[in-house]
């Protein structure tokens, strides 16, 4: 692509989805993206690592840093993602707030406003408030929801989407990528992130682990690949590779429901994450997967720095 003969200035760099948790910011991101490139889960704070997606258009190159949900903490890992997220917030060309049109405006939402709020003193980032899940609403719900995003800060702009079903992402790209600066191309045109294969893998085992656990086990899961090992007995044509992972808990209880009634509910996990495993590298895999606890590890700092927090 030639960025350099065209009469509008091509534009390129860095946005961030921020909300709280469950706001809709990894299925925006996806949609964005055009692709799966971060999990999404209908439990709060699945996001755990900044996920960049790439849009790359003829106009513009832009990066979509996700994060995990603005919280008040519990644990020292709750701590750690927060400051994950402000560190991103200095660093990125725009911000886009997600405010999901299926819940009232809340104390969560007027929190995070009150910090985007801070973070423009110390750098003045545009924030543009982003209506996620319009189509879970009336038209009258929406406009009253447009209006209570208007009341709780000063937003460069506002605008209603639906990453589920397609509307307005579009135009969402088009106005992050209007605030970026002037420059050629960060990334090749077909890149569609940054993540590491390990990274990637890791999430799409603890996207499978999230689906269906009772609401007895928190989020106390972590995942770690331990290995990917690339079968050397195979044709050419079809390749294999045998991946281990381990997957953490906090107590024996949570490995039980994990594991499930004879391994039922882990062999479920791995049928799932091993056919997106699949379509990420492209061949075949034979999925290992282990569940090892970790006691209280989300509040253990050795035990976080080990898992990669």
């Amino acid at each position: 692509m030639d960025t350099q003969s065209q009469e509008t200035p091509y534009r390129a760099g860095f946005a961030c989805l921020v909300g709280r948790p469950n706001a809709g910011k990894s299925t925006l991101t996806n949609a964005l993206v055009g692709t799966k490139v971060a999990i999404t889960s209908s439990k709060p704070q699945t996001t755990r690592h900044t996920i960049r997606g790439i849009r790359t258009t003829e106009e513009s190159q832009l990066i979509l840093v996700d994060t995990p949900g603005l919280h008040r903490p519990r644990s020292l890992l709750g701590q750690r993602l927060n400051h994950l997220v402000r560190e991103t917030l200095l660093s990125v060309d725009v911000i886009g707030f997600c405010l999901p049109s299926d819940q009232r405006v809340g104390p969560g939402d007027t929190f995070i406003a009150k910090d985007l709020a801070d973070l423009h003193q110390v750098r003045k980032v545009p924030v543009v408030a982003i209506a996620t899940k319009a189509d879970a609403v009336s038209r009258d719900r929406l406009a009253e929801h447009l209006m209570a995003i208007d009341g709780i800060g000063d937003w460069d702009a506002i605008i209603p989407c639906s990453a589920v079903r397609g509307d307005q992402v579009d135009e969402v790209a088009d106005l992050l990528a209007s605030y970026l600066p002037e420059s050629p191309q960060l990334y090749p045109t077909d890149q569609l992130t940054d993540e590491p294969t390990t990274v990637m893998i890791a999430e799409l085992v603890r996207e499978a682990a999230l689906e269906g656990v009772r609401d007895e086990l928190p989020h106390s899961l972590a995942v770690q690949v331990e290995e990917i090992v690339e079968r050397e007995d195979r044709p050419e044509d079809d390749p294999m590779s045998d991946v281990r992972v381990n997957i953490y808990v906090e107590r024996p209880s949570q490995k039980a429901i994990i594991i499930g009634r004879g391994g039922s509910r882990l062999r479920e996990v791995g049928s799932t994450a091993r056919a997106g495993i699949e379509e990420l590298l492209g061949h075949r895999v034979y999925l290992d997967l282990h569940v090892k606890v970790a006691k209280d590890w989300q509040r253990d700092p050795k035990a976080l720095d080990r898992l990669g927090f």
